[in-house]
């Protein structure tokens, strides 16, 4: 699968066939964009890096900040100024920013640094990317799970340069830029180099090695070169009396001769920067690129590896295999890098954000990957220790922006998913007390006392975060908790207004009260039933996907507040363009409309993904978005924090799942045609999970976990299967576990 691996997909404004069908009746209000980058990085790394422009949101390209309908252009052609290290990957609005320790080759004085170079031959694959810089040189990075390694080859020249800037990071963009407020530098020995920045209140270290001969190494500070000093001090940094300060390499070039640098990093300090580069790389210069390179690159396969599916449509293979790999990106896992704690263990960030993540990127690891899933919920446990909540989103800044705006205890779908698959390695009972106490923190207070908490989508955040918690007390035999989370878990219906079926008014975060309507909540037995009953509620849906609705044309460039307000108005899906209504689709399956499931979700994966740079509807947002797509293009999609996995007719004729549990699920059809974006939805006809009868449109997770054989027969028109047996609500819990098949 790596070779069909696209990392410019979602580089690029969305740029997408007319939509068709009931696709083209959604609206899409967020930015046009998916904000990736084609940087090298490896599966699940600490690091990455990029050409740098300085362009909205992670420092590569040429786009600037949009919030709305297209991103407007500030760069006329792609150019780049150096290359830098810790890009975000497609989020959007999240203020502070990373571009560590930027990277230029110059065949020009230092005078030139900061220079926009135009970028010429981009080319990228999972752990490796290329450009070729307007002064000619050649760069090629590869990634490591802490360390970057760049090779250049310059022109022929008797002075060539490679210059780190360690004083700058963030965007060119008005308050993009990022200050450190302390550093230090020094070089220890003949190509080697280390120090330490302080930046968004966490240290990041770096030990650098650039043994080339032939080749000096100085110190410089405000453009000006320090011939004989070892070393640079700053301890209280100031924008306003900020110079810029780094280290440079210099020495005769020729093209036969490529320079390497060897960055290790560490929120720990220099002397494990160093040991994360020797362990990463080995302690020799000789052979060192080409040995990363291609361990990442195998790192890469063997994750990639982990899905495969059937198709001759090599457009599809390349959209499915890079939303795979988007959806490995991130987070950030950096073991035993915990800058405020002296103890071994799992460290994780770049959780940008958990209100992305949650229902599809963190299901996935955990159904593939569950020791990485396990990792990150002790990571989470760390941080609440240390900060004393679960974080919603965690970046590598201390004690900032938490996004509490964006919703509550949504690690609590984390930790519930965890446990119903009876994985090792996590102290529940001290996972419990912090589930528990993150619950009552924030809106949770407001929620205890009144029931109801505004923005009102919280209110549904907090009574999953108490389903959950129950979930997790009644199996470890704590009836009393359990039972005392249960009652707390019955408020979500102060959140919807009978009259309406839809929640109440309110404030929310992006979207407004038909977004977040739909939600697939833990008890949707009675979330129909308040709405009136199965025909109201499929009513409602149908119109919410505009189901027999005219065409709309989508926000262009700086919409203005009139057609944002017009557009909002429709009460009309996102098309995956944002997170908040990601799920709505799979509600019919509760409902007993499965068919229904399956237009819409036909409809979203013809539609709105595709190849090429504009092949996103929107930001990626840490591969929130990606692993939607690869989820539903195999017919399943997780009900995160519930244990159940809704199935719909798959993409692909043919698909595997090398799962967690140490087996495999493999899916396969009959009567499966190839769809088109124009064509028509395929419906289930009937289903067999190791060769007996699947009268249901769902498995549990822990069925998926250890693998089967899957098999769908398929047809043109809407069948009963899966009609008659709901998935399962809070109020048969117990039937669910009983009934796997």
């Amino acid at each position: 699968m790596l070779e069909h691996v696209d990392p410019f997909i979602g580089t690029a404004p969305t740029e997408l066939p007319p939509a068709q069908g009931l696709a083209a009746s959604w609206w899409w209000p967020k930015a046009q964009i998916g904000n990736t980058h084609p940087g090298a990085a490896y599966p699940l790394g600490m690091v990455s890096a990029c050409a740098y422009s300085g362009a909205y949101p992670t420092g590569y390209g040429r786009w600037d900040l949009a919030t709305e309908g297209l991103p407007p252009q500030i760069r006329d052609e792609d150019v780049a100024s150096g290359f830098t290290h810790f890009q975000q990957s497609g989020t959007g609005a999240i203020r502070k920013y990373y571009n560590y320790f930027r990277v230029t080759p110059l065949t020009e004085p230092l005078d030139a640094l900061g220079r926009e170079f135009p970028l010429i031959g981009e080319e990228a694959s999972p752990g490796r990317y290329q450009a070729t810089l307007g002064n000619d040189v050649r760069c090629v990075l590869t990634a490591g799970p802490k360390s970057v390694i760049h090779r250049y080859t310059f022109p022929r020249h008797r002075d060539a340069r490679l210059v780190i800037d360690c004083s700058m990071g963030g965007l060119q963009i008005p308050f993009g830029e990022t200050v450190p407020v302390a550093a230090s530098l020094e070089l220890v020995a003949p190509g080697v180099a280390r120090g330490h920045i302080v930046v968004e209140g966490m240290p990041l270290a770096v030990h650098i090695e650039c043994r080339t001969p032939g080749w000096r190494q100085l110190l410089w500070y405000d453009r000006r070169l320090m011939p004989g000093g070892s070393r640079l001090d700053f301890d209280a940094i100031r924008p306003t009396t900020l110079r810029p300060f780094g280290f440079m390499w210099a020495g005769p070039s020729s093209p036969e001769e490529p320079i390497e640098l060897a960055i290790g990093f560490s929120l720990r300090g220099t002397a494990q920067a160093e040991r994360n580069l020797h362990a990463d790389a080995g302690p020799g210069a000789a052979g060192r690129f080409t040995r990363r390179l291609s361990a990442t690159e195998d790192a890469w396969r063997s994750h990639l590896g982990a899905l495969s599916i059937d198709t001759g449509n090599a457009d599809r293979q390349t959209v499915f295999s890079t939303a795979f790999y988007h959806s490995l990106v991130k987070p950030a896992y950096a073991a035993d890098e915990n800058p405020f704690s002296s103890r071994p263990g799992p460290y994780v960030f770049d959780l940008c954000t958990m209100w992305d993540i949650y229902r599809t990127q963190l299901p996935l690891l955990t159904a593939l990957f569950p020791q990485r899933a396990v990792e990150l919920a002790n990571s989470l446990i760390t941080v609440s220790e240390e900060e004393g909540n679960f974080p919603i989103g965690y970046r590598m800044a201390r004690g900032a922006d938490r996004f509490a705006l964006q919703g509550s205890a949504l690690a609590h779908t984390l930790f519930a998913d965890l446990d119903a698959l009876r994985l090792p390695g996590i102290d529940w009972e001290l996972a419990l007390v912090h589930m528990h106490a993150d619950l009552r923190r924030g809106l949770g207070e407001d929620f205890l006392r009144s029931g109801l908490v505004h923005p009102v989508t919280h209110t549904l955040d907090l009574a999953l975060g108490y389903h959950c918690t129950a979930r997790i007390a009644r199996r470890h035999r704590d009836r009393v908790l359990a039972e005392h989370m249960d009652l707390l878990a019955e408020q979500w219906r102060s959140a919807f207004d009978p009259e309406t079926g839809l929640v109440v008014d309110s404030t929310f975060y992006e979207g407004g009260k038909w977004n977040y309507s739909f939600r697939l909540l833990h008890d949707m037995r009675a979330r129909i039933g308040l709405a009136g009953g199965d025909e109201a509620f499929i009513g409602l849906l149908d119109r919410f996907f505009g189901y027999g609705q005219p065409p709309v044309v989508q926000p262009g460039l700086a919409p203005d507040r009139d057609e944002l307000v017009a557009g909002y108005a429709l009460h009309r899906f996102e098309g995956l363009n944002n997170e908040p209504d990601m799920d709505a689709p799979w509600g019919y399956h509760y409902a007993g409309r499965p068919d229904r499931t399956a237009e819409v979700v036909h409809a979203i994966v013809e539609n709105q993904f595709g190849t090429g740079p504009g092949g996103l509807p929107g930001n990626d947002d840490s591969g929130g978005l990606s692993s939607w797509y690869v989820w539903a293009s195999m017919g399943l999609f997780p009900v995160a924090g519930q244990g159940t996995v809704l199935l719909s007719p798959p993409s692909f004729r043919e698909a595997s799942m090398r799962v967690g549990g140490g087996g495999e699920l493999r899916i396969t059809t009959s009567g499966f045609r190839e769809p088109a974006p124009g064509g028509p939805a395929q419906y289930v006809q009937s289903a067999r999970f190791d060769g007996h009868p699947l009268d249901r449109a769902w498995i549990t997770t822990r069925t998926l976990f250890r693998g089967g054989h899957l098999h769908l027969e398929l047809g043109p028109e809407p069948a009963s299967w899966g009609a008659g047996h709901r998935p399962p609500s809070r109020t048969h819990t117990a039937e669910t576990v009983r009934s796997e098949p």
